[in-house]
């Protein structure tokens, strides 16, 4: 294809740029970064290509411009203009795209029913409304007019262009489909090149999968490269054909599979024993969790260490997404750590621990690793302290300082999020001596703060020690103090707590204040400190006016003189409001009710955070005062307008039902409050307040159905608690399922 650089440039000129939209605003810069990538310096065209893939591909997100840029991408690639890339960026778009809504049966104008989430093609509040089509559908609509195009490329001398264009032409979804798929099986039949085909393969049953499964089931031979193989199985998996013996063999034979997928477009399955882990299990059946099972005992079985890592790491996996395959891989990744030695080559002591309540198989093991020297030891005490935290407590005691990981893992992680050892005397001894001296690394005593904090009142013998670093971490101390203080410390805490209101930064001073009153009422001395803090907009203080204005709500009505202070906090109106703003505001707005018992106030402000549209930028923010709102009751039944939209968003659904049921119980109803809950439990969005929910609103209320699928919740083998920090999903979700049993058992 012959390149007109001038009828290029000239149709370039004639769109209107700066009246489209991108991630960062106007796109008046978008023509000359298509210009630079068409032109002939390589430097401006590698720049140009790293700004629209930050402009119009945001991190995947597609906008008004990238449906625009489309055309002109497909010309210079078509041109052979740094094609491959260019591939690639539409391919990217269209990935980021949606195919056009299907016929609903809905008349126009009429809503979804209550509990859909709405199509990408409705619009939104920011977008126009429900009448415009949606950046993402006219985004898929542009690459798939430009498919003839793509399709040609299939055919480029280069194959690297070739595998481009069928990766590209893969992502265009059922709208592409049609004229994708006649292209690419064409196609298929005459290439020779391996991960050109593998990639042809992947796209088709992208597409077709019904259609194309049968191509990929003919691949997997061994006759076929390697590569041809590894994207077959994938292939097969994908489009939902049963897992057979042949296909537990092909992958066996192939281990490793990651370098048969190195040179691959297709960076979604770029980890195949993951990807096929996480696929099969998915599908949540019996035979599927059996194949899961017997190929990850044979991968960590291998004999290359490579195979045995690649193993490893989908084992992760397994234990997140199944409660039986934990119990069934723990003697293989004992054995396969056993193998390893000392120097832990493949990486398995993390995975032993992610074994929870099925560990102990590895108990002995990970004792007898954790006696030892070196950060091994330290891994494999870190692993022991979730499987079997009984045994590790007289290990970590007995040279804390040389396990840092293990110690932070017993104290509750980075974040608090990971388990904490139980009480131990010993271990307290130990800990009190580390306040004394100080962390080793001279950084804030965090760990052993959120373990005695946890241990509450058993470990008030190292009040002591607390009192004497209250001067050193006046931020810190504070809590922890209320948390272990017991009755016969109490007054000595309070006259040094007293004492540090009067002194130090502004933080200090407020945490000294808000301690004293939790351990002895005492509001005299908080409430200056916290006007002091609303006066200042909350600088100085963590997480600023939020903090303050939850801190007052505590108080109550004897937080009065505040305020002036907090309807001062507020907003403005008519200013911008973002994020850490509307936080403010719904802790300002709660507390305001809660100290006056007006609820107008705070309605008013809720209503305006509830209906500032684009949830899926706000999704916290909204759960926040949504909460807020059903903290508030049936004196916020004015907010159902703007919350009842919001049960379209299945990660809001949870906090939403609770809301409107408890605003409005004539409008949201125990029943279907209780459906929407344990439809939100079910789809694993916020299942731990979805099932606190329910137990709130009364598992004995529940229908015989309703109940049957509440006890599902503990006696499925999928978990229910899915995402999460690393290393926490799988304690979380065993919580969970505690505590759904203990529910059930007591209806």
């Amino acid at each position: 294809m012959i390149f007109d650089h001038a009828l290029f440039h000239a149709d370039l000129d004639a769109e209107p740029w700066a009246s489209y939209t991108h991630a960062y605003g106007s796109a008046e810069d978008v023509p000359d970064c298509l210009r630079a990538l068409a032109g002939d310096d390589d430097a401006a065209a590698d720049e140009a290509q790293s700004e629209l893939y930050s402009s119009i591909l945001h991190q995947g997100s597609v906008y008004e411009a990238s449906a625009k840029a489309v055309p002109f991408l497909a010309r210079t690639a078509a041109a052979g203009i740094r094609a491959a890339d260019v591939l690639l960026l539409i391919g990217g778009i269209a990935e980021g795209g949606a195919d056009p809504r299907p016929a609903t049966g809905l008349a126009d104008g009429a809503a979804p029913r209550p509990g859909t989430a709405p199509h990408p093609e409705a619009g939104d509040a920011g977008s126009g409304g429900a009448d415009r089509e949606s950046d993402e559908v006219a985004c898929r609509r542009a690459v798939v007019a430009e498919l003839p195009l793509l399709t040609a490329s299939a055919a480029h001398e280069d194959p690297a262009v070739r595998q481009a264009a069928a990766w590209a032409a893969g992502r265009t979804g059922a709208a592409g489909a049609p004229l994708a798929v006649p292209a690419l099986r064409d196609r298929l039949e005459v290439e020779t090149e391996p991960l050109v085909r593998a990639e042809l393969i992947t796209a088709l049953v992208e597409l077709d999968p019904e259609g194309s499964g049968p191509l990929a089931a003919g691949a997997i031979g061994g006759d076929s490269p390697a590569e041809l193989r590894t994207a077959a199985v994938l292939a097969c998996v994908d489009a939902g054909l049963p897992w057979t013996p042949g296909h537990h063999a092909a992958v066996l034979e192939l281990l490793p599979l990651d370098p048969h997928v190195s040179g691959r477009y297709d960076h979604s399955r770029n980890e195949p024993l993951h990807h096929l882990t996480l696929t099969l299990l998915e599908r949540n059946t019996e035979a599927d969790r059996d194949a899961v099972g017997a190929l990850l005992e044979a991968a960590l079985r291998h004999d290359d260490p490579e195979a045995r890592t690649e193993a490893a790491w989908a084992a992760t996996t397994a234990c997140e997404l199944s409660r039986s395959v934990p119990a069934r891989l723990a003697p293989a990744l004992v054995a396969a750590a056993e193998r390893d030695g000392a120097d832990d080559a493949t990486g398995l002591l993390p995975v032993l621990g992610r074994l929870g309540p099925s560990g102990g198989p590895a108990a002995d093991f990970l004792a007898a690793r954790a006696a030892g020297d070196g950060d091994t030891a330290d891994r494999a005490l870190e692993a022991l302290v979730a499987v079997a935290p009984e045994r590790a407590a007289p290990l970590l005691v007995r040279d804390p300082e040389r396990r840092p990981r293990a110690f932070r893992a017993a104290c509750g992680g980075p974040v608090g999020a990971l388990p904490v050892l139980p009480y131990d005397p010993e271990l307290l001894d130990a800990v009190r001596r580390r306040l004394t001296t100080g962390e080793p690394d001279g950084s804030a005593p965090y760990p052993l703060l959120a373990l005695l904090t946890a241990w509450g009142p058993d470990a008030s013998a190292a009040v002591p020690e607390l009192l004497a670093a209250l001067g050193t971490h006046p931020e810190l101390i504070p809590k922890a103090l209320v948390a272990v203080c017991t009755p016969e410390h109490r007054a000595e805490a309070a006259d040094r707590l007293a004492r540090r209101t009067e002194t130090g930064s502004r933080e200090a001073r407020f945490e000294a204040a808000r301690a004293l009153y939790e351990l002895t009422g005492d509001h005299g001395p908080l409430l200056p400190v916290l006007a002091e803090v609303l006066a200042a907009g909350g600088r100085g203080v963590r997480d600023g006016i939020r903090t303050a204005a939850a801190v007052a709500a505590t108080v109550g009505p004897a937080a009065a003189p505040l305020v002036p202070a907090l309807r001062a906090a507020l907003t403005a109106p008519g200013a911008e409001r973002k994020v850490p703003h509307m936080e403010a505001d719904i802790a300002t707005a709660l507390a305001l009710h809660r100290i006056t018992g007006d609820a107008a106030e705070a309605v008013s402000v809720l209503a305006g955070v509830l209906g500032a549209g684009r949830p899926q930028w706000l999704h916290w923010t909204l759960v926040r005062a949504a909460d807020a709102a059903a903290r508030i009751g049936p004196a916020a039944g004015e907010l159902v307008p703007v919350l009842r939209p919001l049960l379209a968003d299945p990660r809001l659904r949870a906090p939403v039902a609770v809301a409107l049921h408890a605003v409005a119980p004539g409008v949201l109803g125990a029943g279907r409050a209780a459906d929407l809950l344990l439809e939100a439990a079910e789809a694993g969005t916020a299942p731990a307040e979805a099932v606190e929910a329910l137990v709130e609103l009364g598992v004995g209320a529940l229908t015989g159905a309703q109940l049957a699928r509440f006890t599902a919740l503990a006696e499925r083998d999928g978990r229910v608690v899915r995402t999460g920090i690393d290393g926490t999903v799988e304690r979380a979700d065993e919580r969970l399922r505690a505590r759904v049993r203990a529910a059930v058992g007591g209806a």
